[in-house]
Order: structure tokens, then sequence, then C-alpha cells
């Protein structure tokens, strides 16, 4: 088994081994990954935080042993809280970073970084907080960042931040949880699924308080909730049908 760390900014994890297949998630800097197969440009990944697989760019990581992948991955992780942040590298040159990079495998990779950090499970109350973070971020398929972010990834990266897991796509995560009866039920930081006409899961967002919802459609972005699913003013219509209300965190 191989093992690889990002030590760019964010590089793009992608369906195929081509770059223009479709982006189906994003590696930010210092996240961790086991090497499951490895071709002339390309290499298949899993990644450590959510078992998330898809190819990246032979060009775009640094391989490290199975011993340093241990050591890494025992250390407790220690994220960026910023929006935007920067890493000095050994040569003296800045890299920028993003929230929700793994700082703590700077000193492996001898980088050095001077930001604020968030290294602890925070309270449910805060993963509102967090959310609002990302507000106006344009939505970005496989996006995880406050420049580009899907409705799934930014579910995933604001739990994150506050020290909890979700698994990469919405489908996934609704497996999570206990679910809610009803909307009443819900308190704010609780998840909500929505469904298409085949009832499949394809979209996510997070509650908030007195019947509003954050997202990512289009761009992060406060809606209505109600029993039918969200309801956008602007499009004065309902443009996601409910499906189930998930509790993550007690």
């Amino acid at each position: 088994m191989n093992y690889g760390i990002c030590n760019l900014s964010v590089i793009p994890l992608r369906a195929e081994a081509n770059d223009r297949s479709e982006l189906v998630s994003q590696v930010l800097y210092g996240e961790l990954f086991k090497v499951l197969e490895i071709r002339a440009k390309w290499s298949r990944i899993r990644l450590a935080f959510d078992s998330y697989e898809g190819w990246v760019d032979n060009k775009q990581f640094l391989t490290i042993s199975e011993e340093e992948y241990t050591n890494l991955i025992s250390e407790s992780p220690t994220m960026s809280s910023d929006l935007v942040d920067f890493i000095t590298t050994s040569n003296n040159q800045l890299l920028s970073i993003c929230m929700g990079s793994h700082v703590q495998a700077a000193a492996f990779m001898k980088h050095s970084f001077e930001g604020k950090l968030l290294s602890r499970t925070f309270p449910k109350k805060h993963i509102i907080d967090t959310a609002l973070l990302y507000l106006n971020a344009p939505y970005l398929w496989g996006g995880k960042t406050p420049f580009g972010i899907d409705c799934s990834g930014f579910t995933q990266m604001v739990y994150k931040l506050n020290g909890h897991k979700l698994r990469r796509d919405a489908s996934q995560q609704a497996t999570q949880g206990e679910p809610l009866s009803f909307i009443e039920e819900s308190e704010a930081g609780d998840l909500a699924f929505f469904d298409n006409v085949d009832g499949d899961i394809i979209h996510v967002g997070i509650i908030m308080e007195d019947n509003y919802i954050i997202h990512a459609h289009g761009k992060v972005r406060i809606d209505r909730l109600d029993h039918t699913g969200i309801f956008n003013y602007e499009a004065r219509a309902h443009t996601h049908q409910l499906r189930v209300i998930k509790r993550i965190i007690e």
C-alpha cells in the first residue's frame, strides 16, 4: 500500500484519470490518503477522513511512507479557521490555504503556519455560526472551499470545523444520525435532506431557527423550510422536496 499527503492549497479529486473528468470532490492542504492504484500520470486514492475515492494528478501530492502516514494520522486534527490564510514553505514562499486545511501536517512538510487554529469539538449551537462563514460562497459541484462548494461539501465542512464527522455525499450523509418525524422537532444544526422524483437523495442543508435553512444552491444561501421543502422567495416556488430530517449531534 502507498500513501500520500496534499502539499498544495487544494487539488481536484476526479471520477476518472483525466483532466476533463467530473470533479467529485477536493483534497485540501494537509489531508492524508491511501494510494490504491498508480498509473503514469494519475493515482486513485482513498481519503483518510471520509474514505472517499477518486483520481488525483501525480504532480499534485507528496508520497509518504506507511510509518509517516501512521504517525500523522495519529495526531489530533488541527485546522485553519480563517476563510483564507497562508503557509510559509521551506524556501520562504507563501502558499495560500482555505478554511478547514489540515495545518498539523505543516511541520512534517517543513512548512510553517502562524494563523488561527481549530483543534477541538464545539457544541451544536456553534454549527450555524460556522455555516454563516460560507454565506454567498458560489456553488461548485465537488467543491469544499469558500471559493466554490456543493451542498454536501458545505455540510461536511461545517461539521468538520466543529469536530464532527460527516460522509461526503448527501445520500451517504442521509444514512447517519437519527431521523425526526416533524420539522417542529428539529433544532438549529440538524440536517434536512431532499429527494428527486425517483426518491434519490440529491440535496442537503443545515436547519436554522424559526424554520429557515442554510444550503448551497447557486450559492450558499438562506431560505425558508416547510413541510413541503425549501421555499425560495426569489423564485416564488419550492425548489427542493423534503425527504427526511436527521439529528447528527445531540
